[in-house]
């Protein structure tokens, strides 16, 4: 356990907060925790992190809870596992998976935390974390998709003091950065992660300043405290005692086999919600576990229940003694050392399928369908004909859910605050032209409310190289709800300069292109909320006219007969609808496409792949 040293250990009283009082601070970090990341993209080099925004902030109390930012507390986990001392000006480092219980996924995430001092005394902590492009290992982007062990992976750095009271450990970061293919891009995205901290600290200081520190934790724990109690009130009035229970999968692990099981049961027990992952398959020997931290898991149904049921909490980690989560050691969820992990992506993405199937079983009308539960990665590297090195990652979008209250957009991130890669930026700093850029009609399930679609991003390379592709959701299909369609799955192929086809896995590595080949990497598309035979048909002409819906689309699922002008035609409308309603069968709460049986024998038909083996457990 980490030793805390402070030069003033006068004890602070909790005092009484004014609401007013509480609503400056608690905007105040809200601010803070939106300059930490305005510190970050001015300053990081990596269009991962300078373009995309893969980071995540936070500033917690001295506890090392999250009153403000994403991902939840992991400060907990690293002071119960780090056994050195912590002083004013430290600043720590780690991108150790299995040294923080899972608060990082993968070594590609540095994590920086630094404590906040204000007159002697610990005051709270700042923390952040980003996606590095590249950690070293086997393969350029440092997330090989047949790693059998961590440490193909690249790097691991253990919690090490970064800054010992205020200075640098240059040669302990000249040792990382010599491990990685893009030092250059490591170092300056973590500089400016660290400069992201310091400004969250300086923050901290100034409303200690101005309100006292007695007032501005005394404020932490109201928030914290209000968080606790609208929890308590949405888990009273939103989950049953009796448990629920749902599934859902990752395709496929790399290596051919899938799909892996990732099951929850949910219920109450008294004020607490109870989330147990009892029947998710054991972990994978290809890389696609995910150590899922057990507070990050809170976090994430913390966000869930607010943003669906009482959008206006600010959410922290208030309610975290409400739920308790039970994860099977040894499952894909909680794998044992040394596990790979560097696709952990789809499985982390895949929870929030897995939460919006349970919290909407019982009330229907909170559902959401399934959507674009993943980040799925391109990498592109070689060397250009300068013989510089040249290597990209970039981050995928695509069709987010129908919901109970629209639409669901088209080709957008599962994180809300991540923002496409500008394909003026590609073209200008990486040797590739971007030759098509646009959503696929119809690969958004049809519903009352439409899944959003996917997009087609088409990539001319320029240089010869090798490109690697993380993707899901090619087998199984993002499901639909109440009556709605499930979305069209995903598709890599590519068109060679010679014009023939290939067909690429979801998750595949040394990838050779040429110049002038074309790599089309379509996503998949959101499922449909609710009947689409109830959408109004002038609307789904209007969809068919912007190009998000096809002519035959329409006919076909939402019952729609258009006109040579794009018309609807009324009366054969009807009739339509009446005969797919007079022909199909009972309307279920979610629609799958298929058993996984039947998705097995249709799947080398309609992907042009064979269906993964199933997987074998000891």
């Amino acid at each position: 356990m980490a030793q805390i040293i402070q030069s003033n250990t006068t004890p602070i009283d909790k005092v009484e907060v004014d609401t007013i009082t509480v609503d400056i601070v608690e905007n105040a970090l809200r601010n803070a925790r939106y300059e930490m990341d305005a510190v970050l993209f001015r300053t990081a080099m990596s269009p991962g992190i300078r373009e995309q925004h893969d980071e995540f902030p936070l500033i917690a109390n001295p506890e090392g809870k999250m009153v403000v930012g994403q991902f939840g507390s992991f400060i907990g986990g690293f002071l119960d596992n780090y056994s050195g001392t912590v002083e004013e000006g430290d600043v720590f480092l780690t991108s150790d998976p299995y040294s923080c219980d899972g608060a990082i996924s993968h070594a590609n995430d540095w994590l920086v935390l630094m404590p906040i001092y204000f007159d002697g005394r610990i005051v709270g902590w700042a923390a952040m974390f980003g996606h590095m492009t590249d950690v070293g290992g086997k393969v350029p982007g440092s997330l090989p998709t047949d790693a059998e062990s961590i440490h193909e992976e690249g790097v691991i750095v253990p919690p090490i003091k970064l800054y010992n009271k205020g200075v640098l450990n240059d040669e302990t970061l000249r040792l990382i950065l010599n491990q990685v293919r893009m030092p250059q891009w490591n170092r300056s995205d973590l500089n400016a992660i660290v400069a992201a901290c310091r400004t969250a600290g300086r923050r901290v200081a100034e409303l200690c300043s101005r309100f006292g520190a007695s007032t501005y934790l005394s404020v932490l724990d109201a928030l914290l405290e209000r968080n606790y109690r609208a929890m308590e009130q949405l888990i009273a009035t939103t989950i049953s005692e009796d448990p629920i229970s749902f599934t859902d999968y990752i395709d496929d692990d790399g290596m051919g086999y899938g799909p892996y099981k990732i099951s929850c049961t949910m219920w109450r027990e008294n004020n607490k919600v109870v989330l147990d992952f009892k029947g998710t398959d054991s972990q994978s020997l290809g890389p696609i576990n995910f150590y899922l931290n057990e507070n990050m898991f809170k976090m994430f149904f913390g966000i869930y229940m607010i943003m669906v049921f009482d959008p206006q909490i600010l959410w922290n980690d208030g309610f975290y003694p409400l739920v308790e989560v039970r994860i099977p050691e040894r499952s894909l969820l909680k794998p044992a050392y040394p596990a790979a992990l560097s696709c952990r992506t789809h499985a982390l993405g895949r929870i929030f399928d897995v939460l919006g199937g349970l919290l909407g079983q019982r009330q229907p009308e909170f559902l959401n369908a399934a959507g674009f539960s993943s980040s799925p990665h391109l990498m592109y590297s070689g060397r250009n004909s300068k013989g510089e090195w040249f290597q990209l990652y970039q981050i995928g979008f695509g069709g987010i859910p129908g919901r109970p209250f629209g639409d669901g957009p088209d080709g957008h991130s599962l994180w809300p605050s991540f923002t496409n890669v500008p394909n003026e930026f590609l073209e200008a700093y990486f040797p590739l032209l971007i030759e098509r850029y646009e959503t696929v009609p119809d690969s958004g399930g049809a519903g009352f409310f439409r899944g959003g679609n996917g997009i087609d991003i088409a990539y001319r390379f320029l240089e010869p190289g090798e490109i690697s592709i993380h993707d899901d959701r090619w087998f199984t299909y993002p499901w639909g709800v109440n009556g709605g369609l499930p979305g069209k799955r995903s598709t890599k192929y590519l068109i060679k300069k010679d014009g023939t086809k290939k067909t690429l896995p979801s998750k595949c590595d040394r990838v050779h292109v040429e110049k002038d080949d074309v790599l089309h990497y379509v996503t998949w598309g959101g499922g449909g909320w609710g009947d689409p035979l109830t959408r109004s048909p002038e609307l789904v002409a209007l969809e068919v006219k912007r190009g998000l819906v096809t002519k035959e689309g329409a006919y076909q699922n939402y019952g729609v007969v258009l006109t040579d002008d794009l018309s609807v035609d009324e009366a054969r409308t009807e009739a339509r609808r009446e005969e797919i309603r007079s022909s199909r069968s009972e309307i279920g709460v979610f629609n799958f496409g298929g058993t996984l049986e039947e998705l097995r024998a249709r799947c080398e038909a309609e992907t042009g792949l064979k269906p993964p083996l199933t997987p074998t457990f000891i």
